[in-house]
């Protein structure tokens, strides 16, 4: 397959592409990536991601692109904790989590008006961790913690409990961890 397509992939023929295209990429993969592979705008891409999500295939975007969550990735231990920090330890706290072999899958935030909001993240090593922090400061985008006083919930996931215990109480000691009284 040459690096562009000089044919553009029409409809189902696209589709298609894009979910062998995801299924084996090593990481995830941006749309603008996706379009100029398949020679279509990047909208068109954004299109058919949300036609096969309704088909039930687990793609998710992250800060980095999108990603095709394979099963049986090795994941055995979620949990979700309850953080509390300023914008300035963002980079602190999701070190402190991935230094752990912990994957930080999302960040979920109660809104007064709608509700839990949820966004993907899908970091698991300290150069996702950069590319994150990196694309929210190229955009000037806001934390969604920034929109509840720094609280915020992460849904973290690792091959074993023990490793989501240990990054907890790192987090604890870094006084991030809100814990229940």
């Amino acid at each position: 397959m040459s690096k562009d397509r000089e044919k553009k992939l029409l409809g189902e023929e696209r589709r298609d592409w894009l979910l062998n295209y995801l299924k084996n990429s090593s990481g995830p993969v941006t749309g603008t990536v996706l379009a100029r592979k398949s020679n279509v705008s990047r909208q068109v891409i954004v299109g058919d991601i949300t036609l096969l999500k309704a088909r039930n295939e687990p793609i998710i975007a992250t800060s980095q692109g999108y990603l095709y969550m394979q099963v049986g990735s090795g994941i055995h231990a979620e949990k979700i904790i309850a953080c509390r920090h300023d914008r300035s330890q963002t980079e602190q706290e999701m070190n402190i989590i991935v230094d752990h072999g912990v994957t930080v899958k999302d960040v979920k935030v109660e809104h007064p008006v709608y509700g839990d909001l949820t966004a993907s993240i899908m970091v698991s090593t300290r150069k996702d961790v950069q590319a994150f922090l990196k694309h929210i400061h190229s955009t000037n985008a806001s934390l969604l913690s920034e929109l509840t006083s720094g609280m915020h919930l992460h849904t973290l996931s690792a091959p074993d409990e023990q490793m989501i215990l240990k990054a907890e109480q790192a987090l604890k000691e870094a006084g991030i961890l809100v814990e229940e009284n």
